[in-house]
């Protein structure tokens, strides 16, 4: 199957509808391995906040915290690798937001689905919450 956002002739792709074709895309794959979506898009309130692509619960009740990153190529280190220091702690701020709301908090992990052209890959466990700080 190839992976490529629809397009037509009377609207450019922009990167907003990349990502959100990039999100559509993760989620039907994360479902597909029987995770169930809890939220997508999540941000936490105020400026300089953070957002989590999806939220996800595993079937072993774990719950996901899923960063989608979409490159047309795999220059660069590619997109895994653009999740950077900086985007982390923004996760992890926002994971830690939600989180309040969980007692007993679950045990959690964050993952990153990464698209580069037709391939996607899902990178389990990408990076520790003390990693994004």
């Amino acid at each position: 199957m190839k992976l490529s956002p629809a397009t037509n002739r009377t609207s450019a792709v922009t990167t907003r509808t990349r990502g959100e074709w990039a999100e559509h895309q993760a989620l039907g794959f994360l479902r597909g391995q029987g995770l169930d979506l809890i939220a997508r898009n999540y941000r936490t309130p105020g400026r300089g906040g953070g957002e989590i692509d999806l939220i996800m619960l595993a079937p072993d009740q774990t719950l996901v915290f899923v960063e989608v990153r979409q490159r047309r190529q795999g220059r660069q280190g590619g997109a895994a690798a653009s999740v950077g220091h900086v985007k982390r702690r923004r996760i992890v701020l926002a994971a830690r937001h939600f989180l309040l709301r969980c007692q007993p908090p679950p045990p959690c992990r964050f993952d990153v689905v990464a698209i580069e052209g037709d391939a996607l890959h899902w990178i389990q466990a990408a990076f520790e919450a003390h990693q994004g700080l």
